[in-house]
């Protein structure tokens, strides 16, 4: 029977492992407490002074940074964030948080393949980015929606973000090193015990290659301490951020298509692909690296065909932020997207998005591409009926309204929340209880659409001018076009203005 090693962490805590190791890392052993709650990860190389300090500051002043504000336990299920540095038989190590149950697969590989055996193991990122490990090897109960991975992707930029905010950069932000679960739209971040610390030198990782941004790829063959080798840093995250969405949303890699540079190694090629050469696969002016069908998986299509499903499918607010940050920015990392621009686009993007009404879909979600015959990308089915759209505009008073280039789609059952109908109430981990539940939905009653106010106090229909029209809560009324809803009077309310599409 294995024995259970007592010990002290640096900060006086009791800490407690069974001697019996469960796993290894690229750079650690890993334990588990005997209750199962977290794990001890010893360094198997020992670690300098800089390294402890930075480790003692991640766990330390940056960790009651996060976790000890309001909102602190939504972070706790975005990161798997170290706890404690503890020290035994002369090897530095961290404990941690043991992994949700929902980011381990309950089902795993499709028919059961004992060649993967996954069953049981942490779903790493790498298993839901491409087509072929959708389509080839996971189980479809393991799949999600397309719905869920914009709830996946709107997670991450949320965690990069307060990275971000508290001067921390994740030196290895990968598929390797997020957990998601389409089933359920959560993801978490880990590797924190890699993190770049103001101040501090950053840690000797390398990343992982297809997640390095083009300027520290070009400059890898420099030592590391060379004045003009580039290091992991906020504006390198927000390349890995922009990759890690765009494999999410279209299963293939923006970098990686038909392009062949000479060169006389295949770690060169692949340096001048992913670093000093790197072009996009979708480059709006230059196609020579649009990917080469004869030379994809079978199982990577229909993904892999940028003809057949564009990043335009996508949406507006998404395909923004692709063009800046595989083409403006890609060489160019002032130019690149914010964290919080990707997580208000993401945001924004699910207002845009219909289920498909081909109950075999298996994305079963697709964003409205502003036509007059709408059409999921992925099924080819085609939305039949009327189609209410709802234009956001705030009221900035005086009659003055502006346009927030904010839409919302209209399907049954569906919700509005207070952030639709206030522009000042943003939704967000801090937002409280209250202000996250429903306040009224939309239904078809007979082929005729309704919105039921639930909790809009000052709601009125200003479609006439000099004759509005209260909708008191529990009541109801049924959208036309160019109607005008007033959602909420106060400062930042919001307008809608209906525009009736019919398929």
């Amino acid at each position: 029977m294995s024995n259970i090693i007592r010990l002290k962490a640096t900060d006086g805590s009791p800490i407690e492992f069974v001697d019996k190791m469960i796993g290894q890392g690229g750079m650690k052993d890993v334990y588990f407490s005997p209750d199962k709650s977290y794990v001890v990860a010893f360094f198997r190389s020992p670690q300098d002074f800089n390294a402890k300090d930075r480790l003692a500051n991640i766990v330390g002043v940056y960790r009651q940074r996060i976790f000890d504000q309001p909102g602190g336990d939504y972070w706790k299920s975005v990161y798997c964030w170290p706890t404690h540095v503890v020290e035994h038989n002369g090897r530095l190590g961290l404990c941690a948080p043991t992994y949700a149950s929902h980011f381990f697969f309950k089902f795993g590989s499709k028919n059961n393949d004992s060649l993967l055996n996954i069953k049981g193991k942490d779903k790493e990122g790498k298993w839901f980015s491409t087509g072929t490990h959708q389509q080839k090897y996971l189980d479809e109960r393991e799949r999600g929606d397309w719905r869920s991975y914009f709830q996946i992707c709107v997670k991450i930029a949320r965690a990069v973000k307060r990275l971000h905010a508290a001067g921390l950069a994740h030196s290895d932000l990968s598929y390797k090193n997020v957990l998601v679960d389409p089933t359920s739209g959560s993801a978490a971040v880990i590797d924190i015990d890699g993190l770049v610390v103001p101040g501090k030198f950053p840690p000797d990782v390398i990343g992982t290659p297809d997640f390095i941004a083009p300027e520290v790829m070009a400059t890898l063959h420099l030592p590391v301490k060379d004045p003009n080798r580039k290091l992991p840093r906020i504006e390198t995250d927000r390349h890995a951020l922009a990759v890690l969405i765009y494999m999410y949303m279209l299963y293939r890699h923006p970098l990686k298509g038909g392009l062949i540079h000479p060169a006389k190694t295949e770690e060169e090629r692949q340096n001048l692909e992913m670093g000093a050469k790197a072009l996009f696969i979708e480059h709006p002016t230059d196609n020579r690296n649009r990917p080469n069908l004869n030379d994809v998986k079978k199982s990577d299509l229909p993904f892999a065909d940028v003809a057949k499903l564009p990043y335009t499918i996508a949406g507006p607010y998404l395909k923004a932020l692709f063009d800046r940050a595989f083409v403006d920015g890609l060489h160019n990392p002032s130019l690149r997207p914010l964290a919080d621009e990707w997580e208000s686009a993401l945001i924004k993007t699910v207002d845009l998005m219909q289920p498909c009404a081909n109950p075999g879909c298996s994305h079963k979600w697709y964003v409205f591409d502003n036509t007059n015959k709408p059409r999921c990308p992925f099924c080819g089915t085609a939305f039949s009926g009327t189609l209410p759209v709802l234009n956001l505009y705030t009221n900035y008073g005086k009659g003055v309204f502006k346009d927030d280039k904010h839409r919302l789609m209209v399907y049954a059952n569906q919700y509005i929340y207070r952030w639709h109908a206030n522009r000042n109430v943003i939704l967000s981990p801090n937002l409280s209880a209250e202000d996250m539940k429903p306040v009224g939905y939309f239904s078809l009653v007979g082929g005729r659409w309704v919105f039921v106010n639930q909790k809009l106090a000052t709601m009125v229909d200003v479609t006439k001018d000099g004759a509005p029209k209260p909708v008191p809560v529990g009541g109801q009324i049924e959208l036309a076009e160019g109607q005008k809803l007033m959602l909420d009077a106060a400062d930042g309310g919001r307008v809608v203005v209906v525009q009736m599409v019919k398929a």
